[in-house]
């Protein structure tokens, strides 16, 4: 309720568009550095999961080949 009072009586261009812009200009770093962040944490989940579904491809894949040998 107090950023009604606040911006009661200001145009509508500082509501939407000069305090967005200060934002991003105080915080902007901080605002890259974190999504910087996650995307890197997402794509490394991204790649484990691809590395471990490759290497239970790659075993299950060995180990059922090399039991059929044996069933010889």
């Amino acid at each position: 309720m107090a950023e009604k009072g606040i911006f009661a009586g200001l145009p509508w261009w500082v509501k939407w568009i000069a305090v967005p812009a200060l934002v991003l200009v105080v915080f902007g770093s901080l605002i890259m550095t974190v999504l910087g962040f996650v995307i890197a944490l997402v794509f490394k989940a991204l790649l484990l999961v691809a590395l471990i579904g490759g290497l239970i491809f790659v075993v299950k894949k060995f180990t059922s080949s090399s039991s059929s040998k044996s069933d010889w």
